[in-house]
């Protein structure tokens, strides 16, 4: 599978730049179905850099309920968290 289908795109929260900051972590939403070695390999062929470690979320999705009765649904998502060799870095937002 292409690094472009795996990798939809970053996230870009509060959390997701304190552990950019922090530990040298980026934060991507990923595809459902993509698993640890697949995201290793498409992060290190779109952006040219070493991963040492990559961490994945689910998050299921719910029901939203509004006095009780189901209103609408929250879609879910999986996320991976991928933790860079030091030295090695992406930009995104830089100087924005």
């Amino acid at each position: 599978m292409d690094y472009t289908q795996i990798l939809i795109k970053p996230v870009i929260s509060e959390k997701a730049t304190d552990i950019k900051e922090a530990s040298n972590q980026i934060a991507f939403y990923v595809l459902p179905d993509a698993n640890k070695t697949e995201v290793k390999k498409a992060v290190e062929a779109a952006f040219d850099v070493k991963v040492e470690a990559v961490r994945i979320v689910r998050k299921q999705s719910a029901l939203r309920k509004k006095y009780g009765r189901v209103v609408g649904k929250v879609s879910g998502y999986k996320k991976a968290y991928v933790k860079l060799q030091s030295g090695d870095k992406i930009e995104f937002f830089e100087g924005v």
